[in-house]
């Protein structure tokens, strides 16, 4: 049968004290290191031996040695006493500098096209930081996963979540291949859709996400119907070109397949704006400076881009879910 320990409450009262007179051999010299009363030692030590249920030290007028009892609690106090102390100054370290393991779930897809050049340039600027990068298309519990941070499309983030933007707003347009057209013509209002193969998207939860639009200023979701579900927005994107049928996708994705006349889009009216990708991160009052150098760094990273005119790369990060 399994049991439970616990350690009593005050185990640990007046270990520091003994340790210090079995170090100084002196409950007056004792005092002076730890900066209290040698009465104050004294009477911790009196505690911790009435709790143990025996003397630790023998006491003279003119020395203070060490009981057998003394002898054993000392062999074994000692070292883990240490332990305990070094386990307190490297959890005071990271909560005082940068510094430990930065833990982030990420899409797959957008390690390569946004996360890569934002970690190198991290990286560089906090050498004492060592990040992990947990790609993944779940939408994963960041506190039970252990996860410092994560990053997915705004629309998508619990409300508990503190999100700071990544990318800018996304258009999400609706596109097909010239081949597709040919064959089955180009739908010219929405309810046009249900005579057409579309490409649809299964997120991380299991739902089949519906398509969405803008009807003048009214928001509408459709059920639409395909040969093809797909769980990220690469697969959707070259089915698309393949001409298996209509997708419905972030503009930046589809850009340069529109570009190249790869793609062309239609429905342009009925275009939705959706929030962007987000790095979120669970609500608290304190924030590990690890983090916090993380999201002043996306912060400043996401300026420097907007400020040379480079936000396109950033925002082809929209197969973040």
């Amino acid at each position: 049968m399994k049991q439970n320990f616990t350690v009593r409450q005050g185990a640990l009262d007046g270990v520091e004290a003994f340790l210090s007179v079995a170090q100084h051999r002196s409950f007056r010299r004792a005092a002076a290191a730890l900066g209290v009363t040698p009465s104050a030692i004294s009477q911790a030590v009196r505690v911790l031996e009435a709790r143990i249920g025996a003397a630790l030290f023998t006491r003279t007028t003119r020395s203070v040695g060490l009981t057998e009892a003394g002898e054993r609690f000392l062999s074994r106090a000692k070292p883990a006493f240490e332990e305990l102390v070094a386990a307190s100054e490297v959890a005071r370290g990271l909560g005082q500098r940068p510094a430990g393991l930065l833990r982030l779930s990420v899409p797959r897809a957008v390690v390569p096209i946004l996360l890569e050049p934002l970690i190198a340039s991290f990286c560089k600027a906090y050498p004492e930081i060592e990040v992990e990068v947990a790609a993944s298309e779940e939408l994963v519990d960041l506190a039970q996963g252990g996860f410092d941070a994560g990053i997915r499309m705004g629309r998508f983030l619990a409300a508990d979540m503190v999100a700071v933007p990544l990318t800018p707003p996304l258009r999400f347009v609706v596109v097909g291949s010239p081949a597709y057209f040919e064959g089955r013509g180009r739908p010219g209002t929405l309810g046009d859709l249900r005579k057409h193969a579309c490409l649809r998207w299964r997120r991380a939860s299991g739902v089949i996400e519906p398509w969405s639009f803008n009807d003048g200023g009214q928001a509408l979701e459709i059920a639409v119907a395909g040969p093809l579900i797909a769980h990220d927005f690469p697969t959707l994107l070259g089915a698309a070109l393949e001409g298996i049928g209509l997708a419905q996708l972030p503009e930046a994705v589809v850009a340069p397949a529109l570009k190249s006349s790869g793609l062309a889009q239609v429905l342009a009216p009925f275009a939705p704006t959706m929030p962007g990708v987000c790095l979120y991160y669970p609500s608290r009052r304190q924030i590990m400076p690890k983090l916090r150098a993380f999201i002043d760094h996306v912060k400043q990273y996401r300026a420097e881009q907007d400020a040379l005119g480079r936000g396109a790369p950033a925002q082809r990060a929209t197969s973040a879910q």
